[in-house]
């Protein structure tokens, strides 16, 4: 991928050499190591530039629900293809499943969770007011370095505190007018968990605006799509419109997801290939 600015050159989880302060001065940062790995989105307003999210994780879990506020799929599939571009793996995790209450909405839990479980995703279903498979989200944070994201008002800091209490993080209810979160993280911040894992809260993100990429190599971000790789007509396939196309021949099957495919789309026609 191209290389592009980034706002930050520190992000949290950076591993750096640092002086303490000394004689009334500010400790200093003297040197930065090699990142193994970094998760970015597009910095706000600056749209030629990135913003680093986070650096050196171990997994990337995205707090999505369905409702109060609804995350899009959309949404969850921007930030999976951000974190296969960055060789991230990621875990979803459907939190206030205590507020489901009929059956449509069950039955899209369920089907939502089939589509993500079967491209290899793995997926949890949690309620943090009402401790429901909390001991299998901690269990998943265990010894970890987890980077947790979503939209404001999923419930991040909720999780954080039903298994880490003595952290006691911030949170707030859903605004009443607009059925959306309101934001209570407002940056990155890196805490210590007594299972020996590490966890990165992040502000709530409306939006990841996709960075570094290549119409061409878009589609190797998507697994279900990647596996189908050199089975188009042509090489340099997008699979958007071009004649002989392998992954428009598995949606139409109905193999690949419609909304995945409609989402793909939605992302290589608004890719900026600017540097």
């Amino acid at each position: 991928m191209s290389g592009s600015r980034s706002t930050n050159p520190v992000a949290v989880g950076d591993r750096v050499e640092f002086s303490p302060q000394t004689d009334n001065l500010p400790g200093l940062i003297q040197d930065i190591q090699d990142r193994s790995n970094y998760i970015v989105r597009k910095a706000t307003n600056l749209s030629r530039r990135k913003h680093v999210i986070a650096a050196n994780i171990d997994q990337a879990v995205i707090i999505a629900t369905l409702n109060l506020p609804k995350t899009s799929t959309g949404f969850i599939d921007r930030f999976l293809v951000t974190c296969e571009a960055y060789s991230i793996p990621a875990v979803i995790v459907f939190n206030k499943v205590d507020l489901i209450q009929t059956e449509e909405e069950n039955q899209t839990l369920h089907e939502l969770t089939r589509l993500y479980e079967d491209i290899g995703y793995p997926c949890l279903h949690v309620s943090a007011t009402e401790n429901t498979n909390l001991e299998d989200f901690n269990n998943m944070l265990s010894g970890k370095t987890s980077l947790l994201s979503g939209h404001s008002g999923v419930g991040k800091s909720a999780l954080i505190n039903a298994i880490e209490p003595g952290l006691n993080l911030k949170v707030q209810s859903i605004s009443r007018a607009h059925q959306k979160g309101k934001h209570t993280t407002t940056f990155a911040e890196m805490f210590p968990l007594s299972n020996n894992g590490f966890i990165i809260d992040t502000p709530g993100i409306k939006e990841f605006g996709m960075v570094d990429y290549e119409p061409w190599e878009f589609c190797h971000y998507f697994p279900e799509m990647r596996k189908y790789f050199n089975r188009c007509r042509f090489d340099n396939c997008t699979h958007y419109n071009e004649p002989g196309c392998k992954v428009k021949e598995k949606v139409e099957e109905g193999s690949i997801s419609l909304s995945r495919y409609s989402n793909y789309l939605n992302m290589l026609l608004n890719i900026d290939t600017r540097s």
